[in-house]
């Protein structure tokens, strides 16, 4: 009896390979054509292109997703013929092949909606077809190079002329070299596998082959893996990353030879199959796909487990007070504690993604950017390894995207207004990342354009031309706002600014700041939590209620001494104190959430915070330590109050409001009418 299969079951697992495969297509697609600007070849980019279009194509006919089958079919048939030209693709073959890519895209978007994937659009199959022709006129051009390996062991006959060329057109000072790695037992033990020693060599230079070769080997081993690669790596940086003796490293000499004589390409050399590891070589490695509704729904039980540890531990205090023998149970729930943070730790980075990875379609984007402004642009990306919780980078991406757009649209200047301002053709955008120990992550967005005329932004908002950065900033987030007088298919519809900021701060409890010089350029300053469900709290009483606030918010836990806080007349209920001889104004919290109890007097706490590079202190009445919570943001906009990020249980079962003191701070300057702002 044979059981009918639905293929329907296997869409979300397609849906998602897919996605995956062609973000890695997008951005092979970008390095090929970086590359074909230069006149160069890029026979990497262009084999792992072809490489994931093949599998989107296999993929796709699996799930009989007939339009993506054939889109992915002629573009990986051109791709096919670039690849036998040693990676050199013509710079007019990118755009067809990037519109195939955006048609495949587009079907995907319908299939995850639950629609039928529409047919492929009129003329791009027969665009798509006419590259082959193209990119078949460089075949011949592609020169043929031999690498001098042992004869003995004819490693010469197992690379085809592809990896050939990636062996000897490296750039800069890069070198063809051979390492030999023998695994065991012994290394297995270190952790030095053949998994690890690629990477490490990978890291290195361009890896270009993995060969495994059976037969005796130094050491007492019986396998040995040949890895190529071309580097500028010293033998013994190799020798390292290799795991030392009795691994070989040996320099490969790469002398051209002549072409064919009928200049026909080699014929396409099959997939070899490689010989299996050792059982004791290998590692539990891999990457296993997990639904994001899973993570979630681990991160509430645990949210629930910190819950209850706090009525716990609430629990454990009461029978303390009255008297009953305790000890064991503070053992136990000190235990407890630490085993709640290790586990909040692990699924916490479960949840993170490389900021790399979430950005990696910015360059697309400026690509894009480029053909409609008519702009030269170069985008630079230096975020190394930080990360994000997954749910922050979700709502980070929208507010970059919006930044990057206005950068490039109204920022950077046209090639003519750049050549005339003594500046170079090309303009630049960068976006830099990195991450503190402070539990937050600061990111930035860089321009070297005209800057923001401060005049010229008050005459379009009909207010008074601000006094610095924070006032001008202002004026840009507000609600409608654009510098631009018409609607474009870029920008000029008014919900740029106000977008990031909304996501910033609102919805992140983040900062957001901006530096700008006329002709010069202007920087975004941008600062989110890492995480925005589970975190470090300090909680305090302020007006008879409880409040909490983030441990990464806070610089400094002061005591507010009387004798040295100074209020200056017409302040209006703004002091100042005394912090290591510097002067910082002290703001009544009491005051801001609008509570009528002593308002007047002198707090006994302060908690310092750095809002815009200056530092303001909190006036709070008594503080009651700290506490791991779990964050509710406020959605409902019915009760949405600016300056409260959300509600925690503290394990009363009770409702405390943490607060954004940043936002807080922001409600205390001055509005329209010269009133103080309060948060209520």
């Amino acid at each position: 009896m044979t059981a009918s299969v639905d293929l329907a079951d296997f869409l979300p697992a397609y849906l998602a390979e897919v996605e995956e495969l062609l973000d890695s297509a997008h951005r092979h697609l970008m390095a090929v054509e970086a590359s074909a600007r230069r006149g160069a070849a890029h026979p990497k980019s262009v084999r792992e292109l072809f490489r994931a279009l093949h599998t989107i194509k296999g993929l796709s006919a699996m799930v009989d997703v007939e339009p993506i089958v054939s889109i992915s079919h002629w573009m990986e048939t051109s791709l096919r013929q670039a690849d036998q030209a040693g990676g050199r693709l013509p710079e007019s073959s990118v755009e067809p092949l990037m519109e195939g890519l955006r048609a495949v895209e587009q079907r995907m978007r319908q299939l995850a909606s639950g629609k039928d994937a529409s047919p492929v659009p009129s003329g791009l199959l027969e665009r798509l077809e006419a590259l082959g022709v193209s990119t078949s006129v460089v075949t011949g051009t592609a020169r043929p190079v031999a690498v001098t390996l042992d004869e003995g062991l004819a490693l010469a006959s197992r690379l085809t002329p592809v990896e050939r060329e990636q062996l000897t057109t490296g750039a800069g000072h890069r070198r063809p070299v051979r390492v030999d790695f023998i695994p065991g037992a012994e290394r297995a033990a270190r952790g030095i596998t053949i998994n690890s020693v690629r990477e490490r060599l990978a890291a290195l230079g361009d890896l270009v082959k993995v060969v495994p070769l059976a037969g005796p080997a130094p050491g007492g081993g019986s396998l040995t893996f040949v890895l190529l690669l071309s580097t500028e790596a010293s033998d013994s940086v190799l020798m390292e990353a290799a795991g030392g003796e009795p691994a070989q490293v040996r320099a490969l000499s790469s002398p051209p030879v002549s072409p064919a004589v009928d200049g026909t390409p080699a014929p396409e050399r099959e997939p070899e199959l490689e010989l299996e590891e050792p059982e004791e070589a290998r590692r539990s490695t891999g990457t296993l796909r997990v639904e994001v509704s899973r993570l979630d729904e681990a991160l509430e039980r645990l949210a629930s487990l910190v819950v209850n540890r706090s009525r716990l531990q609430r629990a454990v205090t009461d029978l303390t007070a009255a008297g009953a023998p305790t000890r064991e149970l503070r053992a136990i729930l000190q235990e407890n504690g630490r085993q709640l943070r290790d586990m909040r730790a692990a699924i916490l980075r479960l949840r993170m993604v490389r900021v790399g990875d979430v950005l990696d379609r910015l360059p697309l984007l400026v690509r894009g950017l480029r053909r409609t402004t008519g702009k030269a642009v170069r985008l630079e990306l230096d975020v190394g390894d930080a990360e994000l919780d997954k749910a922050v980078a979700d709502r980070m991406l929208p507010a970059l995207v919006h930044l990057v757009r206005n950068a490039v649209d109204h920022a950077l200047e046209s090639p003519e207004e750049r050549r005339a301002a003594g500046k170079p053709l090309e303009g630049t955008v960068r976006l830099g990342c990195h991450a503190n120990a402070s539990g937050w992550v600061d990111l930035t967005i860089t321009d070297d354009g005209r800057g923001v005329d401060a005049e010229a932004v008050a005459r379009r908002a009909r207010a008074p031309v601000p006094r610095g950065s924070d006032d001008l900033l202002e004026l840009l987030c507000r609600p409608g706002f654009s510098t631009r007088e018409e609607v474009t298919s870029t920008s000029g519809r008014g919900m740029g600014m106000d977008i990031v900021r909304r996501i910033v701060v609102d919805q992140l409890g983040g900062e957001l700041r901006l530096e700008t010089r006329l002709g010069v350029g202007t920087t975004f300053h941008l600062r989110v939590p890492l995480t925005i469900t589970l975190l470090d709290a300090i909680i305090f009483e302020c007006a008879g209620l409880r409040y909490a606030v983030a441990v990464g918010s806070v610089e400094e836990l002061i005591e507010v001494e009387a004798t040295r806080v100074v209020r200056p007349a017409g302040a209006n209920g703004v002091a100042l104190v005394e912090r290591r001889g510097q002067a910082v104004s002290l703001v009544s919290l009491a005051r801001l959430l609008g509570s009528t109890q002593a308002v007047d007097a002198t707090p006994a706490r302060g908690l310092v915070v750095r809002q815009r590079g200056d530092l303001v202190a909190f006036g709070v009445d008594r503080l009651l330590g700290q506490q791991e919570i779990v964050l509710r943001p406020l959605e409902d906009p019915l009760v949405r109050v600016p300056g409260v990020a959300g509600a925690t249980d503290l394990g009363d079962g009770q409702p405390t409001l943490v607060l954004d003191l940043n936002a807080l701070g922001a409600a205390r300057r001055p509005g329209a009418g010269g009133r103080e702002e309060r948060a209520t």
